[in-house]
């Protein structure tokens, strides 16, 4: 009984540590993983670097950007932040 009554604070704070860190993260990465593949041609989009272009063409893992002066390169998909509305 006294080993319980003092792992419990250790539990506790794993379960805080849970619960504030750890899952709120995962719902984020598998919201982006979400938004990478949901991905099409011509959808602006922001890369990691920060690069700000329109998707030209789309490939299982890869992706060509357009910048404004019609400069293609290619990217991985994962390189992706944000899709732009």
């Amino acid at each position: 009984m006294d080993t319980l009554v003092g792992l419990l604070p250790i539990i506790l704070m794993f379960v805080i540590f849970y619960f504030l860190l750890i899952r709120p993260q995962q719902k984020k990465q598998k919201q982006v993983q979400q938004m990478q593949s949901d991905l099409q041609k011509g959808d602006r989009v922001i890369t990691i670097g920060g690069l700000h272009g329109t998707i030209h063409a789309i490939d299982e893992g890869t992706l060509v950007i357009t910048v404004q002066d019609g400069t293609q390169m290619k990217f991985d998909r994962s390189s992706v932040r944000e899709k732009l509305s």
